[in-house]
């Protein structure tokens, strides 16, 4: 199984990579040196793979991915990012949320840009988002948070204003898990976080 390197993150071997993709060893190996997979090699010359590459290689090969591996790369269950330009309703969602689920701890972002910074650097496990922001819309940075491993794989809830079928689809298609329309009752969103 995943095994934790000297410096202590969890890596994978070959073997463990071709298990998890179902195939032998030595087509995981082939991928690693035609540099379709990114890995190290230890000092011993075996090849390593990290949990994020991993997840990054089979996203774009459009494999099913394992809840385990989902798991491994997001790094903070428990942290909760808000992204939403309205600051009342930014505020408000907060605050109900970190007074109603303690173990929670609530993260907030006003832009498109400030949620890059905090999803990179703090990897939440769940991410409250509004597609109406300024700068960048809340798809195409789903988009970005989807295709790059730097954001962890966070669990995704959309609350929006916006009556869009097809946007919907899109976020559905980056696996979304739930979308409500604002006005929302939040003790409802909260009734989601803690289902998650």
């Amino acid at each position: 199984m995943a095994r934790k390197s000297d410096s202590g993150p969890v890596v994978f071997s070959a073997l463990e990579v071709a298990n998890i993709c179902g195939v032998v060893n030595q087509t995981a190996i082939n991928w690693i040196k035609n540099n379709y997979l990114k890995a190290f090699k230890t000092p011993g010359g075996q090849f390593r793979v990290y949990p994020e590459d991993l997840l990054q290689f089979m996203k774009s090969r459009k494999m099913r991915i394992p809840e385990s591996l989902l798991k491994l790369c997001c790094v903070d269950v428990k942290t909760l990012l808000i992204v939403d330009d309205d600051k009342a309703f930014n505020d408000v969602s907060a605050k109900f949320i970190a007074s109603h689920l303690e173990q929670v701890d609530v993260l907030q972002a006003f832009d498109g840009f400030e949620a890059g910074s905090l999803m990179q650097k703090c990897k939440p496990g769940l991410l409250m988002l509004d597609l109406d922001l300024p700068g960048i819309d809340g798809v195409s940075l789903l988009k970005r948070i989807r295709e790059s491993p730097d954001f962890g794989f966070p669990k995704v809830i959309i609350v929006t204003a916006m009556e869009d079928p097809e946007m919907e689809k899109k976020c559905r298609s980056y696996g979304v898990s739930y979308i409500f329309k604002k006005p929302v009752a939040l003790p409802e969103i909260c009734g989601v976080i803690k289902g998650l």
